[in-house]
């Protein structure tokens, strides 16, 4: 081997073990997405910084369905703040007075940004990472807002599946964003490597990416509900229209 090869090799790993060590995420978030009701001053949002030795800045802001970065119509209060080694924080999700514009009648779609700034490193050739976390920020007008104290069922469970041709549609009939990540044919099967997890708009239809073949007749979707869980739904079909009911697992 010559010494270049040597010499690359040495490099490469040197670089690698760097993005290994500096790409563990320091500053993190208690959630993974936000929901801001409608009617609400604000929503807070509990951050900490993991790294028990360096203290690191925190950058937040608030991105469009577009992925546009916005000030309008909610701000992050904070936009940056410094968290010291261990230490926990909050930031604020502030509501102005645009929110009355947006559609009363169903959700709207942001993003949140969470990015960690890591303090500058005294020592040379140093390899830094600044990472972000984006999650999925649901404005809900308190016309849809579940009431307090009231046992609904999921809005989930009312999504239909209906036959076109040799594909599945999915069909989102509420006022709410459903995000879809896992559809098998039943319940001890997984996902076909071809599928894609997606989001389905309010009073909205999308193609499941599966043909009714690798489906069959009782497809099993898995969705992300307000609090990161992922409950399961079984489909039955009749004359092409397949309605849910949930899966009870039994302990």
């Amino acid at each position: 081997m010559t010494l270049y090869k040597r010499y690359t090799l040495v490099l490469l790993s040197v670089l690698g073990m760097c993005l290994v060590h500096t790409s563990q995420a320091a500053v993190s978030l208690d959630r993974t997405r936000v929901i801001f009701i409608g009617g609400e001053k604000s929503v807070s949002l509990s951050i900490s910084n993991q790294n028990t030795q360096l203290p690191y800045l925190a950058q937040g802001w608030i991105e469009n369905e577009q992925a546009e970065k916005i000030t309008s119509p909610m701000v992050v209060l904070p936009p940056v703040q410094r968290l010291e080694a261990g230490a926990s924080s909050q930031v604020k999700i502030q509501g102005l007075p645009e929110l009355s514009n947006l559609p009363q009648d169903r959700e709207s779609l942001f993003y949140f940004n969470l990015r960690e700034i890591p303090p500058r490193s005294d020592k040379p050739n140093t390899l830094q990472i600044a990472l972000q976390t984006r999650v999925k920020l649901f404005y809900r007008p308190l016309a849809i807002a579940p009431k307090s104290g009231l046992s609904e069922a999921p809005w989930q469970e009312k999504l239909t599946l209906t036959r076109q041709g040799d594909r599945y549609q999915v069909n989102n009939p509420t006022p709410y964003y459903v995000t879809v990540i896992e559809a098998a044919a039943d319940l001890k099967t997984s996902s076909p490597a071809d599928f894609k997890p997606f989001m389905i708009p309010p009073k909205a239809q999308q193609d499941l990416g599966l043909s009714t073949k690798v489906l069959g007749e009782k497809p099993v979707l898995t969705y992300v509900n307000d609090y990161g869980g992922r409950p399961q739904l079984q489909f039955s079909c009749v004359a092409g229209v397949c309605t849910a009911s949930p899966i009870t697992h039994k302990k």
